[in-house]
């Protein structure tokens, strides 16, 4: 069944980031009344200025206590119908050199504040007539890729939390949906994993088709979307027969290092 986008109202995270934004505008464009949350008020501002018909912003920290439930009481008072959980950081380098601080920034962003926020808006999504829940993962919550264990951990635990809660929720008004982009062009990219992308011939997606592809997902009600070729047969591959996956990947190792030797962590909220 196709989703009355006209008739959702939407709680985006990490609106305020290159993909968030990308989602924004096509939400916007479809109807949907969009509750926009990000740390960057300026951007938060201009992308609601720029985005047709009226909605909410708010400046929110999720990893904050008094953030989150500013949140979810905003979403009881707009009874909310659909969340995007798409706020998240990344960090990169050699996982020995990983402070115990960016351990916790990524497993507490990536992780625990989906679940927890998905865990106290269900009652209010419960009510809805038809009520859709997205997590935006990554390839890399498919395939562990080298000096990327922290973002890879994070991601392959949202995947799998998704794909608990579809089953769980599977005849009821709640849908979830798994949402695993690739590499992404967006402004807050590193220069290390721009340059480790090019030196690998790596595809990167503009923010504007991931988005689409997002919307495709909706419309066709599926579950599960993997974007590009050839890492959506990668993650195939990897879950069939990972020694080939384990061969591949390997002869980019040295190439890899080379680029992520710093730790660096970056932000997409």
């Amino acid at each position: 069944m196709a989703i009355l986008f006209e008739k959702q109202v939407c709680l985006l995270t990490g609106a305020s980031g290159g993909i968030g934004e990308a989602i924004a505008k096509q939400l916007a464009s479809l109807g949907v009344s969009l509750i926009l949350t990000g740390r960057n008020i300026g951007k938060l501002g201009k992308l609601v200025e720029a985005l047709p018909g009226q909605h909410t912003v708010v400046c929110a920290d999720l990893t904050q206590t008094e953030d989150m439930e500013k949140v979810v009481a905003l979403c009881r008072d707009k009874s909310v119908t659909m969340l995007i959980n798409n706020a998240g950081i990344t960090e990169t380098g050699a996982f020995t050199d990983a402070s115990k601080e960016a351990v916790d920034s990524v497993i507490t962003t990536n992780l625990v504040v989906p679940i927890t926020l998905t865990q106290k808006l269900i009652p209010i999504l419960q009510r809805a007539p038809d009520a859709h829940i997205i997590n935006i993962g990554s390839t890399f919550g498919s395939i562990g890729f080298a000096c990327h264990s922290l973002y890879c951990a994070s991601k392959f635990g949202l995947r799998g939390w998704t794909e608990s809660l579809m089953r769980e929720y599977s005849g009821t008004n709640i849908h979830f949906h798994y949402f695993a982009p690739r590499a992404t062009q967006t402004s807050i990219n590193s220069a290390q994993a721009t340059s480790m992308n090019q030196a690998l011939g790596n595809a990167v997606d503009a923010p504007d088709d991931v988005a689409q592809a997002l919307i495709d997902m909706l419309n066709k009600n599926q579950s599960r979307r993997f974007l590009g070729f050839p890492e959506k047969w990668f993650v195939k591959i990897n879950g069939a027969f990972p020694k080939l996956v384990d061969a591949a990947l390997k002869k980019q190792l040295p190439t890899i290092q080379r680029y992520m030797k710093a730790p660096h962590e970056e932000k997409l909220s």
